[in-house]
């Protein structure tokens, strides 16, 4: 059901969970929906994706989500869970399959600091980018984004490491990696100099098999963002 197209108000219901699976309700170009995509294809988790439009909600879909969000889980029991990060951790603890945490506490709550972190750095992605259509002076934003970027730079340089929680993808990396794969349709790929270990997490991220199977080419994220920034976003743009 991935690439179904989106339900929008006035749609009818989609059938019950199947029993043994999940559904995803997402959007297929939100960046936090695009997490838990990222977290369900790399621990393999049998799931269907039902595609909300995001403009006109179904009546339906509020019912489950009064905030009427994506990223949103239903078990086949009828627990609904949200929130990007929420989910990405339900997903972890409920298949124990490839854990994306690391079992130990200490490390478990770094990559939640960090997290925390980097939850303070993604409305550049939107600030810039809304700030240069609006014709505004956005020297301050990016200056301070590549700040940013370097202190994740130095982040991969103390750990000595590939990835944000060691050698081989954990959950932080899936996290962070959204904002990243939208960097040169955000026009701010020019933000990463400076930051060889960090231009060089981009690079493994891009080799990864999840990564892979969940991204969309940069020429149809601009084409999605451009009717979003004229107001009349397609959410089913190329279906």
């Amino acid at each position: 059901m991935a690439s179904e197209k989106c339900f929008a108000k006035g749609s009818s219901a989609p059938g019950l969970v199947a029993k043994g699976q999940i559904r995803l309700y997402s959007m297929r170009f939100c960046p936090f929906a695009h997490r838990t995509r990222l977290v369900l294809h790399a621990k393999g988790i049998k799931h269907d994706t039902v595609n909300i439009n995001l403009k006109d909600k179904p009546e339906w879909f509020l019912k489950k989500n009064p905030l009427g969000l994506v990223p949103t889980l239903e078990t086949s029991s009828g627990q609904v869970i949200y929130e990007s990060p929420i989910t990405c951790d339900y997903l972890d603890e409920v298949y124990t399959d490839k854990k994306l945490l690391p079992a130990d506490p200490f490390q478990k709550a770094q990559q939640k600091m960090m997290l925390e972190n980097f939850s303070k750095i993604t409305p550049y992605f939107y600030k810039i980018p809304l700030g240069k259509k609006n014709g505004e002076d956005i020297s301050v934003l990016e200056a301070e984004l590549k700040e940013k970027f370097v202190k994740l730079n130095e982040d991969l340089v103390n750990k000595k490491s590939k990835f944000f929680g060691g050698n081989a993808i954990t959950m932080i990396d899936y996290m962070m990696w959204p904002w990243f794969e939208r960097l040169e349709n955000f026009e701010l790929k020019h933000c990463l100099g400076g930051t060889p270990e960090l231009k060089k997490w981009t690079e493994h991220m891009s080799e990864d098999q999840t990564v892979k199977a969940t991204m969309f080419p940069t020429e149809t994220y601009k084409a999605f963002y451009k009717t979003y920034a004229d107001g009349k976003p397609n959410y089913d743009y190329g279906l």
